[in-house]
């Protein structure tokens, strides 16, 4: 069922004390919109933040797992041990796991098939770089992204599936998508859905924006018919803009 939510990526920020400080300081925030508000700490923060946050409407979630359910993968996390500590929800395909780590659609469908095996929700990114703007290819690598990635799927399997488009150029860089942007793309990516598995579908996914949402542009660019809420990164690093951006809709 498509609703409005805001996801805040800590990414590689703060340490566990510094994480307990944000987490109280969002506990004194007042909600005043619809949206889902979901923030995604550090592996090593997640089980101290997920029983913080225990009794609050704010949901823990992971920001990257690995596809087996076990093995000799150093360094990686699985899904099971993520549900063992009560995170029901992984960001996968962040444009940085792309860009760093080199993940591939390939790599990331085989991510989401074991995210949703092990009854997870998944907010699926993806998103073009600045070449791909300047040359109008845009639409086409988006396209071809949900594609590789998702387009095995079945249409129930999307009651799981969250999508949020990060146009790469605007992230972290200080550059915003406008919101007419942010629309175009958010609607040719709903077009994209309906053309495979039908309006009905298309039209209950939720598809948040990650690029550069603050608190002085997110009213507007959450007021587009096809944006559903934000894939938050700097911003969510302080409890009171991030709130500001939640309350935004």
């Amino acid at each position: 069922m498509r609703k409005n939510i805001v996801a805040g990526n800590w990414k590689m920020n703060n340490d566990l004390a510094q994480t307990q400080a944000l987490i109280t300081n969002l506990k004194t925030q007042t909600k005043t919109s619809n949206a889902e508000v979901l923030v995604a700490p550090t592996f090593t923060n997640l089980y101290s933040a997920f029983e913080t946050l225990k009794g609050t409407d704010i949901e823990v979630v992971a920001q990257n797992m690995h596809f087996a359910e076990n093995g000799a993968y150093t360094g990686e996390i699985s899904a099971a041990m993520l549900k063992s500590i009560g995170i029901k929800t992984v960001i996968l395909g962040h444009s940085e796991r792309r860009a760093y780590f080199n993940e591939t659609d390939e790599l990331l469908a085989k991510k989401v098939d074991a995210a949703l095996a092990s009854d997870m929700t998944v907010i699926f990114c993806f998103g073009e770089e600045l070449a791909d703007r300047k040359s109008g290819n845009h639409e086409q690598v988006v396209e071809d992204q949900i594609k590789n990635a998702l387009f095995h799927l079945k249409s129930w399997d999307y009651k799981n599936i969250v999508l949020a488009y990060e146009p790469v150029w605007a992230i972290g860089t200080g550059e915003t998508a406008s919101p007419e942007q942010a629309q175009d793309m958010h609607a040719h990516i709903r077009k994209t859905l309906a053309d495979h598995y039908g309006y009905d579908t298309a039209n209950d996914v939720s598809i948040l924006y990650g690029g550069s949402v603050k608190p002085n542009n997110a009213n507007e660019i959450f007021g587009k018919p096809d944006v559903d809420g934000g894939l938050i990164g700097g911003a969510s690093l302080k409890a009171e803009d991030f709130f500001a951006i939640v309350n935004a809709f």
